[in-house]
């Protein structure tokens, strides 16, 4: 058995009448939608990539900023 994957637009007429059909056909028929990123997932990879720095005090951060 093999497995094809197949991107059809569902709200043309013409990709809800091919999904309709294969799924009157008995084929096996998965919607896979892409979950964004959390801010949680986006601050991990900063923290890993080095993009984040640590300040003990906004002094600190101020003086390294140049403000």
């Amino acid at each position: 058995m093999a497995t094809y994957t197949i991107t059809l637009n569902e709200r043309s007429n013409n990709g809800k009448a091919l999904l309709n059909y294969l799924q009157s056909l008995g084929v096996m028929v998965e919607k896979v939608t892409k979950r964004g990123t959390t801010s949680y997932e986006r601050s991990k990879r900063d923290i890993k990539a080095g993009r984040i720095e640590k300040f003990a005090s906004s002094e600190e951060m101020f003086q390294s900023l140049g403000i």
